[in-house]
């Protein structure tokens, strides 16, 4: 039975059943077994409208960021955070190049490093922060190279990825995706313009450690007005950190695939799912939504225009015959896995729908996080993201979670 077919009353009556400290999947409905050196673990979807009982508070803990005041509380795109052990948070500002740094508590900024430039410790185009074993402190941008800080914000060293991949659109550099829990970097080509991404784990050093292999990036491109275009609803691959292993895998069926430091695949986990096609109406709400994206209301002139072209060119592109089977996917400091719930436009609920896996990928239920909370790190009881008002203003935010025992 699909989920959108379950009466109203029977989502009802399943929801009353599983109250927060529940597991609304047993575990013993998992089911386990070993191929070929690889571990397969089948598990069964959580009931429709049911909760795991972690809760999310009510409001952040912290919230740093201002409309104006003193430079450290504006930020011009926090492109990524992370919190220290002794709670302190790092913010990694795009607008200025910068690490900042600020207490974890009070949320008043401490100390800024970094910033615009090509010496030891400066940016040309920040990406990302993580912290590393140790409280250690790592960023990266572009020019490929990374940066890695003491826990005072001190420069301890700096190393690039020194390697270039085949692909199909010539040689592109391999570049940092994330931090692995020993500290090593997993990283691959970017994705832009790119049909196969090549997958690889590094050491903290720069070295090379270990292939992770070669994997179609998204769905089929097709060939639309003389440029090449991802589908409508099209999958693509998504990579992430899960303790020891490196996720790398596509969102066409709920199938994560994890890989070992040796380079070898080490798990397959399954959730059950049923492929949805999209409807018209969904296509039509889509395409409503792409519109007034790139043409907003505030669009300068021939907005009427402007819109009906806009629409001739998502038109024009192809639509995948089944919806993603997930978003993205993230792990937390102690070593769950997330996967963020695909959200069909006009569809949309209140707050953001996670599945939980724990470590040894049995499933445990669905996690509500805020609304428009862009996540960037989930520690053992807290969340540290991201918000962006009305007006633009942007602010990070550390929100308490509480994970009840099962």
């Amino acid at each position: 039975m699909k989920p959108e077919s379950i009466p109203t009353a029977l989502i009802a009556l399943i929801a009353l059943a599983c109250q927060p400290g529940d597991s609304p999947v047993p575990r013993s409905a998992t089911q386990v077994r070993d191929s070929a050196g690889i571990r397969i673990i089948e598990n069964p979807r959580p009931p429709v409208g049911s909760r795991l009982g972690w809760r999310v508070g009510p409001a952040p803990a912290v919230s740093i960021g201002a409309t104006d005041g003193e430079e450290p509380y504006l930020f011009q795109h926090a492109i990524g955070a992370t919190r220290l052990g002794d709670g302190r948070i790092v913010v990694a500002d795009y607008g200025s190049m910068e690490l900042r740094i600020f207490d974890g508590a009070s949320g008043t900024h401490l100390a800024t490093v970094g910033g615009m430039g090509e010496g030891p410790g400066e940016f040309g185009d920040l990406m990302d922060v993580e912290r590393l074993p140790g409280d250690s402190i790592m960023a990266w941008g572009f020019p490929l190279r990374l940066s890695v800080f003491d826990s005072a914000g001190s420069f301890v060293r700096g190393f690039r990825l020194e390697r270039q991949a085949v692909t199909t659109v010539g040689l592109r550099p391999i570049t940092p995706v994330a931090a692995m829990e020993d500290g090593s970097i997993l990283a691959s080509v970017s994705p832009l313009h790119i049909d196969t991404l090549v997958v690889e784990l590094w050491d903290a050093e720069g070295n090379l450690r270990a292939s992770l292999g070669s994997h179609l990036a998204h769905e089929p491109r097709t060939r639309v007005g003389g440029v090449n275009s991802t589908q409508t609803f099209g999958w693509d691959l998504k990579l992430a950190p899960w303790g020891e292993l490196a996720v790398v895998t596509a969102s066409k069926r709920y199938e994560i695939r994890a890989f070992a430091t040796d380079g070898t695949l080490a798990r397959i986990v399954r959730l059950e799912d049923v492929p949805r096609a999209p409807t018209e109406a969904d296509i039509e709400a889509y395409i409503d939504m792409e519109v007034r994206a790139r043409v907003p209301d505030s669009f300068a002139e021939n907005v009427d225009e402007a819109r009906a072209q806009a629409r001739r060119e998502i038109m024009a592109t192809p639509v995948a015959e089944h919806f993603p089977a997930f978003a993205s996917v993230m792990s937390d400091r102690t070593g769950h896995l997330w996967v963020r719930e695909y959200e069909v436009v006009g569809e949309e609920a209140d707050g953001v729908l996670w599945t939980v896996f724990d470590p040894d990928a049995h499933v445990l239920g669905f996690v509500e996080t805020p609304e428009g909370l862009t996540i960037y790190e989930i520690g053992e009881d807290y969340i540290l993201g991201r918000v962006q008002d009305e007006l633009g203003v942007e602010s990070v935010q550390l929100w308490p979670l509480e994970r009840v025992d099962l």
